[in-house]
């Protein structure tokens, strides 16, 4: 069991200090940032008055992470490549194709006269149908944080 007895030290784990932290977004699952801290909203900031932050984005504009999902950076290894530090990038669909297949409709009236008739069969008519989930992005699960930094 784990009592204050066996906390460590600072020393001995490494700790960093609070100013280490500066300028690294974390995940923060309040509306207001704490004291100490900003949001990551695309908002500039004063570097006189916080010259450690100014250090990491010298623009004096925090990135704007609100609806944004942070990409890790390609750094050559040609998976994006060619996207710099800090660039935000759209959205886009990997290309892909959706077969669709066709099917008897009896005696009625060609839906699409430009699909034709199989040598011998009947009218077809063909269909593609979007899943039940559409939406206006494409996007994986996700949950809802603020991104902060530490302002110093």
């Amino acid at each position: 069991m784990y009592t204050d007895q066996d906390k460590p030290t600072v020393a001995e784990i490494g700790a960093l200090s609070i100013n280490e932290l500066v300028g690294i977004p974390m995940p923060w699952p309040q509306a207001t940032a704490p004291s100490g801290w900003l949001k990551c909203n695309g908002q500039t900031f004063d570097k006189n008055i916080y010259p450690l932050l100014g250090q990491t984005y010298p623009s004096g504009i925090l990135p704007d992470l609100r609806g944004e999902f942070i990409r890790g950076y390609d750094d050559g290894r040609s998976i994006d490549p060619g996207r710099q530090l800090l660039s935000p990038q759209g959205f886009t669909v990997q290309g892909h194709t959706h077969p669709s297949g066709s099917y008897n409709r009896g005696s009625g009236t060609l839906l699409y006269t430009s699909v034709g008739m199989q040598a011998g069969g009947d009218r077809v008519f063909s269909e593609t149908r979007e899943n039940e989930n559409a939406g206006t992005e494409t996007r994986p699960r996700n949950i809802a944080f603020n991104y902060i930094v530490r302002a110093a």
